[in-house]
């Protein structure tokens, strides 16, 4: 008789969840559409199928927090689009690109200033260049299988037509470093201060083998390419992180890791060079050289010495912007100035003007003309975020206030400005005269309205041009030059799609136009059927401490409170930290949108009977540090969320569990060890034991050495013999999460098993922090149906 090579509870293999659920994971998904920069064609992109897991069972190195495919020198285990359909804004007959067979598209790029896109090819052999005409839909390839897109994208488009700048593998650079057969010493690390903290990164570098490999596989050269497929290469073989033309495509700048490499730190905090080149490559500027930057504070709102975040400024032909830290990149210095932006003009022959010196931590610059911009500032410690309009021509005049407000405010969101295609085919404002158009959420005590606002920076006056009406929600998504404009648009029964609209209003009390003035570019598509008769509500309830809670309460198909009440139901969390009662208590869920799962999404479980409670607010306030309140003010929010279900008579209280992902994990697993109001508990790729990050970890900043019993006392692996109702632990063996590694989640079973508590781990191959094969989506769909049933519906 054939003994069994390992002993254990259970050796399933893979399992698929009972249908509908398993049949909706291999349904179509609806095509994703993007419009030209100018808005003459939409293209829609075929979504892939979910992965099967012989797609991400290929070669993978993970090299300083990258995660690069050996095989191309392409991200390791990507999603690609399948498909490519062309059609002109408003036509009625889209035309299909021809491509090779499994065509497997990635990097798409829109050429700004004339009618076509580059995208890359994946084969085996590695990524190739092709352009689509979107006039004709015909592609051409323009290399072979030579781009190098291991830290990131591989091609950029010059202006007009002179090509494209791509990033490819040298032609003699030779087969990659075989691994010692022996081990040429120890590994050694050795620090004689000053304090160098660092949060628990993930992937990073080891020995000199990995950094050999890394050497390898991100040295490249810079070639242009041509529209007709002639080559020219402007910047040999180096170690390059990213390559950018100048707007008038006259220079470009390009930035390059240096040696030695670092075992402590991610690629980008790696030392580094940039450089501004001119097309024979020569160096015409030296704009930086970073040094390793391991020595960053743990402080939310450090940054890294010297010059960081270069790059060129869209609205003008070659001028260099930058931004510099005056506290050095400390957060905990208290200093009267943050930073220092600059920039800089070819041919650089005057010295770098300074544009602005910001009180705040510098949040980026949306430049507009010569004598507009907006700049921003954020501090999080005060959840202030503060945007000012300078003017660049006169780096002397004294910037003005647009507004100051907290970014979890959201009711007073004044929403994000606009861009538009500037005179160099880059993102500028789109102005009129001096005002913006804002595009905000519209977030408010009524419920979710998006709207879109005309700014007047010079009076600070305000106008309402539109706003999205029940039961619709609605954005704009495109402003066209004409006056039309193309919104997205869903509501709880109908899917999302786009419409093109005739013209837009220009008053408060105006309406969008009706009947024949708008125009479905897309079809909505519903994919998911069984979810139709799904019911959805936002219920409102009450914290002990008086703060308003919310939450998206689903009940299962063709519910019926007098057949079906009390059901089974779960809850799925996830805690946010708040610096105010009143911003913690805004509502942000809405029932206007159109629910739909994807992934190993929670609401699978609908359609085996039971009612989900979905996102219940579980603010953590407190005006210093939120993290000392954690353990009270999850257990009072968890407290109001069953009660306010148990009293619209919709849950039994006695057949209630809890669950989460990552952070939401971590908070079920706390909640199953300080109450007792779960039957059963789901916790996904989670982190346990906060000793494990002692240098930080979500929203908590301070250290283990300075804040120990916070550390412990949140920790659930600390309080694992309070656990008594059973919980189920998934983790994807390959999690590169920071904070969240897999071992967390062996530890924490191994902890809870050796306490004698009812437990379960499983550990998914192949898989990350997120789940995306189609084995491991059913098998972790499987596995939480069949462990509620068995604890909620059998218990």
């Amino acid at each position: 008789m054939t003994q069994p090579l390992l002993a254990g509870p259970e050796l399933p293999g893979w399992q698929t969840p009972p249908p509908p659920i398993g049949d909706l994971l291999d349904a179509p998904r609806p095509h994703a559409a993007l419009f030209s920069p100018d808005r003459r064609f939409m293209v829609e992109l075929t979504r892939p199928p979910m992965q099967r897991l012989v797609d991400r069972a290929g070669p993978l190195l993970h090299l300083a927090g990258f995660r690069v495919d050996p095989r191309t020198r392409g991200p390791a285990r990507a999603s690609h689009w399948r498909a490519i359909d062309i059609r002109p804004l408003g036509g009625e007959n889209p035309r299909r690109v021809a491509l090779p067979e499994d065509a497997r598209i990635g990097h798409w790029r829109w050429c700004p200033d004339a009618p076509r896109a580059a995208f890359s090819l994946t084969t085996p052999e590695g990524l190739s260049l092709w352009v689509v005409d979107l006039e004709t839909a015909i592609a051409r390839r323009l290399t072979g299988p030579i781009l190098n897109a291991a830290a990131g994208s591989p091609m950029v488009w010059l202006p007009a037509d002179a090509g494209l700048l791509c990033v490819v593998v040298p032609e003699d650079l030779g087969p990659p470093p075989e691994p010692p057969a022996v081990p040429a010493g120890p590994r050694v690390e050795e620090n004689h201060g000053p304090e160098r903290p660092g949060r628990t990164w993930t992937g990073l570098l080891e020995n000199p083998h990995d950094a050999a490999l890394f050497v390898y596989y991100f040295t490249s050269s810079v070639i242009r390419v041509g529209l007709d497929g002639e080559r020219a290469e402007v910047l040999g073989p180096g170690l390059l992180d990213g390559v950018a033309p100048s707007p008038d495509g006259r220079l470009f700048l390009a930035r390059h890791f240096q040696l030695p490499l670092s075992t402590a730190v991610p690629a980008g905090r790696f030392a580094a060079r940039i450089g501004v080149f001119d097309p024979s490559g020569s160096e015409v500027l030296r704009v930086a050289d970073q040094p390793i930057a391991d020595d960053v504070p743990i402080a939310f709102g450090s940054v890294r010495r010297g010059r960081r975040r270069v790059g060129w400024r869209p609205d003008q032909p070659a001028t260099l912007a930058w931004v510099e830290a005056l506290d050095d990149g400390d957060a905990r210095r208290e200093v009267e100035r943050r930073d220092a932006h600059f920039q800089w003009a070819a041919p650089f022959d005057d010295a770098p003007t300074t544009l602005w010196r910001s009180a705040l931590r510098s949040g980026g610059v949306a430049w507009g003309r010569d004598d507009l911009a907006l700049a921003y500032e954020w501090w999080h410690d005060t959840r202030q975020v503060r945007a000012w309009r300078i003017d660049p021509s006169n780096p002397d005049a004294e910037p003005i206030l647009i507004w100051d407000r907290n970014t979890q405010d959201r009711y007073r969101d004044p929403g994000t400005p606009l861009l538009r295609l500037g005179p160099y085919g880059r993102g500028v404002l789109r102005l009129d005269g001096d005002a913006v158009f804002l595009s905000g959420s519209g977030f408010s005590p009524a419920g979710v309205h998006p709207f879109l606002d005309r700014l007047d920076l010079s009076t600070a006056e305000t106008t309402r041009l539109w706003q999205c009406a029940d039961p619709w929600l609605e954005r704009i998504v495109v402003l066209l030059d004409d006056g039309r404009f193309i919104s997205a648009r869903q509501s709880q029964d109908v899917p999302p799609h786009f419409l093109l609209h005739r013209s837009l209003p220009t008053g408060r009390d105006e309406t969008l136009p009706t009947g024949d003035a708008k125009q479905a570019l897309t079809q909505p598509v519903d994919w998911a059927p069984p979810f139709a008769n799904v019911q959805k509500r936002v219920i409102r309830y009450t914290r002990d401490d008086g703060v308003t809670l919310s939450a998206t309460l689903y009940l299962p198909p063709g519910f019926d409170p007098e057949r079906d009440a009390p059901l089974p139901t779960l809850l799925w969390v996830y805690p946010r930290e708040h610096k105010s009662a009143d911003t913690a208590g805004q509502v942000l869920a809405t029932e206007k949108s159109f629910s739909r799962p994807g992934g190993a999404s929670v609401l699978y479980l609908l359609l085996a009977g039971y009612a989900i409670l979905s996102g219940p607010t579980m603010p953590i306030v407190d005006a210093e540090e939120p993290n000392d309140q954690y353990v009270a003010h999850i257990v009072s929010s968890a407290q109001a969320a069953v009660q306010a279900v148990v009293d619209l008579g919709v849950t039994d209280p006695e057949r209630v569990a809890i669950g989460g992902h990552s952070y939401g994990a971590f908070t079920a697993a706390n909640l199953l060890a300080h109450t007792r109001l779960f039957r059963a508990g789901i916790a996904r790729s989670g982190a346990y034991n906060r000793t494990l990050t002692p240098f930080g970890f979500q929203g908590e900043q301070r250290s283990f050495f300075e804040a120990p019993q916070v550390y412990l006392e949140m920790s659930p692996f600390t309080h694992a013999k309070k656990i008594e109702a059973p919980l189920l632990i998934l983790h994807g063996a390959d999690d590169t999460n920071s904070g969240t590694y897999p071992v967390q989640s062996e530890r924490f079973f191994q902890a809870l098993k050796g306490v004698g508590a009812k437990a379960r781990w499983v550990e998914l191959p192949l898989e990350e922090h997120g789940y995306r094969s189609r084995e491991a989506v059913g098998h972790t769909l499987w596995e939480m149906v069949r462990w509620l049933d068995r604890h909620l519906k059998d218990g």
